[in-house]
């Protein structure tokens, strides 16, 4: 699909027969996470999905890196057919909880998680606490989202809970999918990559997606950053046109953590989707380069 313009129903057709949906019981409460997985061989890589998306929506790159590596992409709890968190504001190591009993059911460790968006939060927090033996040898942020829980922006925490609520409560899931959809996106981008965004924004839970809010409104992701292994390298990239979380946002994170920052040319906030070679051969060169550690 990346080589060609990218439409709507070739994209379902390739889910379907490659990408389908699989969902697996984590824990003896009979909490379930569905997952999708491409790919025979090669390392483990774990891509989470931000707060408006779905683990489908990485379909375009998952097809590239399913031709050198084993892709799991999760449907976060509370989105998909993912089991929500039992906490009504929870925080990134909460989902990483999650995270780590998906994996260990799945009896793979990640040779490189990468997170989007809010997903960066949450794979920040999985590093974080990972035990050596399910630790990622690689942690990749794309477009991350840093969260407004640090100290000193209380006020900025309460105003954006309160606009991404009250949107949701004038608009409902339909309604954001319809007006947001193509902010996630380069300008110029397809009507059909928008179309695709917008699909995968329809497919989200009310109940997931105000968890989602809470997290991104009360967490910080320095606060696990500074908690990962000095065995666990980091890397920091963003779509050069993202109007969501700014390039120079990401690239001070970077900076102030001291991680190599790359820019993905001519892509917004949902990089994967703009740019799916791109962030795909990111991905690529991030976990070869890490590949000889232990």
């Amino acid at each position: 699909m990346s080589s060609h313009p990218f439409r709507v129903a070739d994209a379902l057709a390739v889910l379907g027969a490659e990408f389908a949906e699989h969902t697996v019981a984590i824990n003896e409460q009979g909490d379930r996470i569905g997952y999708r997985q491409w790919g025979e061989r090669g390392p483990v890589v774990v891509l989470l999905h931000g707060i408006s998306s779905s683990a489908a929506s990485w379909l375009p790159c998952a097809q590239v890196l399913s031709q050198t590596m084993r892709v799991f992409a999760w449907d976060a709890p509370g989105y998909g057919n993912s089991t929500p968190l039992e906490q009504a504001e929870p925080r990134a190591a909460d989902y990483a909880v999650r995270l780590q009993a998906w994996l260990s059911v799945l009896q793979v460790k990640p040779g490189a998680i990468v997170g989007h968006s809010l997903g960066a939060l949450m794979a920040s927090a999985y590093v974080a606490e990972a035990p050596a033996a399910m630790q990622a040898k690689c942690l990749l942020l794309l477009n991350p989202a840093q969260g407004y829980g640090q100290p000193g922006q209380e006020e900025k925490s309460r105003t954006v809970q309160a606009q991404r609520l009250a949107t949701l409560g004038q608009l409902g899931i339909d309604g954001m999918a319809e007006s947001r959809h193509a902010h996630l996106l380069r300008p110029n981008a397809s009507d059909e990559e928008r179309a695709w965004v917008h699909w995968n924004m329809k497919r989200l839970n009310d109940g997931g997606y105000r968890q989602a809010v809470a997290m991104l409104s009360g967490d910080d992701i320095g606060a696990y950053l500074r908690k990962r292994p000095a065995s666990t390298p980091a890397r920091v990239a963003c779509g050069d046109v993202d109007g969501i979380t700014p390039p120079q946002g990401c690239a001070a994170l970077a900076e102030t953590f001291g991680l190599p920052f790359a820019l993905v040319p001519s892509a917004g906030h949902a990089s994967y989707i703009d740019a799916p070679d791109a962030v795909a051969g990111w991905i690529e060169q991030a976990v070869l380069s890490h590949s000889r550690n232990a």
